[in-house]
């Protein structure tokens, strides 16, 4: 899903938080090592993300946010900020070369280049995509849990 998030729009956020979940708390962050990338450069998209990001003429950058159902691309044109939100289980992730990577939702897809500064992203990309997903895989145990802890007192 492919949103402009430019303003903290009530709705924008509840649709977001509903789609990926709500941003990990601060405490949750420090546990993780954060949940956040360094610019990433964009070198191919979509003719829909390429007609946002032809509207300037500057370098494409992107950032990745980790939320606990999935992640959010976030990237700029003119002075508008858009995001392009992917949960887990519609992820699809192409390693293309040694920093190159395919980031793919249904019909949206988005490439990114590594630069020197983040030539650890890999690392965000897979390890904390996946402590993510298994922070919330442990949320829903805990929930499973609770509902057979209320069966048996029934």
């Amino acid at each position: 899903m492919l949103k402009n998030v430019s303003y903290n729009d009530d709705k924008t956020i509840n649709e977001i938080d509903d789609f990926v979940g709500k941003p990990f708390s601060i405490f949750e962050r420090l546990k993780i090592g954060g949940i956040g990338s360094s610019k990433l450069l964009i070198t191919k998209t979509d003719s829909i993300i390429n007609n946002l990001l032809e509207l300037d003429h500057n370098i494409n950058y992107c950032n990745i946010e980790i939320r606990p159902k999935g992640i959010i691309l976030r990237f700029r044109s003119l002075l508008e900020t858009y995001a392009l939100i992917i949960p887990y289980y519609k992820l699809v992730v192409f390693k293309v070369d040694g920093d190159v990577y395919t980031f793919h939702i249904d019909h949206r897809m988005i490439k990114i280049k590594l630069n020197k500064l983040s030539l650890c992203v890999h690392e965000v990309i897979y390890s904390k995509t996946l402590i993510a997903f298994l922070w919330e895989e442990k949320a829903g145990l805990n929930e499973l849990k609770n509902i057979s802890n209320s069966l048996k007192d029934l």
